[in-house]
C-alpha cells in the first residue's frame, strides 16, 4: 500500500535544529532546503511526499502548487491556512493509502484522525528521515560496486546457459 506524507512545512522549519541558522537570512532558503531534505527521503522511502507552506498572510496570494525534485509544494491562498489545505489533502489522499501528516499543531492532529491519517511530530519525522538516509547510504558504500549484481545471484549452471547464449553458441 501506498505511503503518503503530508508535511507542515513552516511547523517542520520552526521545529528542526537544521533551519535555525538559516531562519536568520530569510525562510526562502529553508523551504528550498526541506525540499531538498524531502526529496531525498520520498527517493530512498519510496513515500510520495507533499509540503505545504502557509500564505495566508501573503495579499492577494493565490493557492498554487508545484512539483520540485518530485515532491509536490503546495502553497495556501491568502485568507487559507496550511492546515485547512492540509485537510482537504488528507481528504483526498487517505483513499488511496496510508496517510502520515507532520505537524505539532494539536487542532490539526484531532482533524487529521478523524480522517484516517496518522500525526507524526517533526522531532519524530526527523529521527525517520535521517535513518533512512543512514539506511540508503549503506546501499551507495559498499565495497566491491559489482556486488550487488544479477549475475553473483545466478546458479552456476544458468550463467553458463546464459554466457553460452550470450556469445550465440546455443
Amino acid at each position: 500500500m501506498q505511503e503518503f506524507y503530508v508535511v507542515d512545512g513552516y511547523n517542520v522549519i520552526h521545529a528542526w535544529p537544521e533551519f535555525n541558522e538559516l531562519k536568520d537570512n530569510g525562510l526562502d532558503h529553508c523551504r528550498d532546503k526541506l525540499v531538498d531534505i524531502l526529496s531525498n527521503f520520498a527517493a530512498l522511502s519510496g513515500s510520495q511526499v507533499k509540503v505545504v507552506f502557509d500564505a495566508h498572510l501573503v495579499k492577494k496570494g493565490i493557492e498554487r502548487w508545484e512539483i520540485i525534485n518530485g515532491i509536490e509544494v503546495f502553497y495556501s491562498q491568502e485568507g487559507e491556512t496550511a492546515d485547512s489545505l492540509i485537510e482537504r489533502i488528507v481528504g483526498d489522499l487517505s483513499k488511496l493509502g496510508t496517510v502520515y501528516v507532520v505537524t505539532f499543531d494539536w487542532d490539526e492532529q484531532r482533524i487529521i484522525f478523524g480522517r484516517g491519517a496518522y500525526r507524526i511530530t517533526p522531532k519524530e519525522f526527523l529521527a525517520q528521515v535521517r535513518k533512512t538516509n543512514k539506511d540508503g547510504q549503506k546501499n551507495f558504500n559498499k565495497q566491491d560496486p559489482t556486488e550487488g549484481y544479477l549475475e553473483d545471484k545466478l546458479p552456476p549452471n544458468i550463467r553458463q546457459i546464459l554466457e553460452k547464449w550470450r556469445r550465440g553458441k546455443n
